[in-house]
Parts: structure tokens; C-alpha cells; sequence
């Protein structure tokens, strides 16, 4: 099935959803396009363990199985979200669950921004105390030299 909607920016797509706790969006590889969901590739469900997995050809966005589905099973696909740190746990229940709707690649990004971020905080923390010793080594030098 398609994933059909109107066209917008990622611009537009986040002054229109700003607050909004669930959106229907989905980014082309493009990065300047998104679908604002609407039909029935839009209310397809997220699982870690997916029967069916997106494919875009030429700006159109498909919804296509990745085995043969059982009547009556639910049609899932790993929406592996980017671009964002809002939480988004994942309760698809399967023993693969990665915990989050998330990419890995996404949540490799995110461990690598944690890393530098305590590492900036832990470098000013170490130059804050050079500084404070070097300032208290000086004013002892001044006051020996008095």
C-alpha cells in the first residue's frame, strides 16, 4: 500500500505539530519533503519486528511485505524515527523490542552527543579547577614575593 498525504516541509510539518502528542508524518530521503499521513499506510502500527518494511521509489512511498501475512495479522513496520530526543518507548511487545521506536543508527547519534556533552562538561570542570589552582598558586607566589 501507499503512504500517501500532503506534501510539506519539515518546517511546516513542526509549526503544525509542535504540541501534538501523535502525528501521522513521514520523512522522504530527500530531507526537505514530508508526508503528512492520511489513509491507510498511515495508521499501519510500529513493531521491532516488522512483516513489512517501507520502500521509496521516485518520491512515492510504499508499504510492502517482507514475507507472506497470515489473514488477519497485523500489517507493522519499524518506523525507526530520527531527528529528535522527545521519548519514544516502544511496547510492540516481540522479543526483539529495541525499547524504542528509534533507529539504532538514531540512538547511536544520540550516545555519541551524550559522550561528547559529559566530556565538555567534564573538560570545563577540569579547566575550571586548573584555573582556580593557578589562581590561588599566583596569589600565593604575590603574597611570598610581598
Amino acid at each position: 500500500m501507499e503512504y500517501t498525504g500532503p506534501r510539506i516541509t519539515p518546517e511546516e510539518a513542526d509549526r503544525l505539530y509542535e504540541n501534538a502528542t501523535r502525528t501521522y508524518l513521514y520523512g522522504l530521503d530527500d530531507g526537505k519533503t514530508v508526508i503528512d499521513g492520511e489513509g491507510l499506510g498511515a495508521y499501519l502500527n510500529h513493531s521491532c519486528d516488522p512483516n513489512c518494511e517501507v520502500d521509496e521509489v521516485k518520491g512515492r512511498v510504499w508499504l510492502c511485505a517482507l514475507r507472506n501475512i497470515a489473514a488477519g495479522e497485523e500489517l507493522v513496520w519499524d518506523y525507526n524515527l530520527y531527528d529528535d530526543e522527545d521519548p519514544a518507548p516502544c511496547l510492540c511487545g516481540s522479543a526483539r523490542c529495541r525499547g524504542t521506536m528509534y533507529s539504532r543508527e538514531w540512538m547511536a547519534t544520540m550516545r555519541r552527543r551524550e559522550a561528547r556533552k559529559r566530556k565538555g562538561l567534564e573538560d570545563q570542570a577540569g579547566k575550571k579547577r586548573k584555573v582556580s589552582t593557578f589562581a590561588a598558586g599566583e596569589k600565593e607566589s604575590s603574597e611570598q614575593s610581598a
